[in-house]
């Protein structure tokens, strides 16, 4: 299986967050994801989403998901450097704490137009979509 990518721009309003879990939970389940690891592609693209919303307020979240044979991995944003400082801290540490649970790698990258959030997760057995 080749590479596939997925680009989301949602409003940045927790009313999507339901449109983003479940459209990033879709993606991970036609790449042949179990039930535990598209449950935990679900959690962390809605924590992510909500993490976004509650930095930017207002505005688009943009998320790429790319698709590979060893499992999914969701960038979300940039999200502005100057959203920072009107953020909910509690509200972001919560998330952070989620998204390192559920993740196989989560890391805050710093990019010309803010930050980026990365996760990956990956598939236990890569191969099992192939052999069904």
């Amino acid at each position: 299986m080749r590479s596939d990518r997925v680009t989301l721009s949602v409003p940045a309003k927790g009313e999507f967050a339901k449109t983003v879990r479940m459209t990033v939970a879709e993606l991970a389940s036609r790449l042949g994801m179990n039930y535990d690891e598209v449950d935990d592609v679900r959690m962390a693209a809605e924590e992510a989403f909500v993490y976004a919303c509650n930095r930017l307020r207002e505005g688009e979240v943009t998320l790429r998901v790319e698709l590979e044979p060893q499992g999914v991995t969701l960038v979300v944003g940039p999200i502005p450097r100057d959203a920072e400082q009107e953020s909910d801290r509690s509200a972001e540490q919560y998330a952070t704490f989620i998204l390192q649970s559920v993740c196989d790698e989560f890391v805050m990258e710093s990019v010309d137009a803010g930050i980026e959030l990365r996760l990956v997760k990956r598939m236990t057995d890569p191969g099992a979509s192939d052999r069904a």
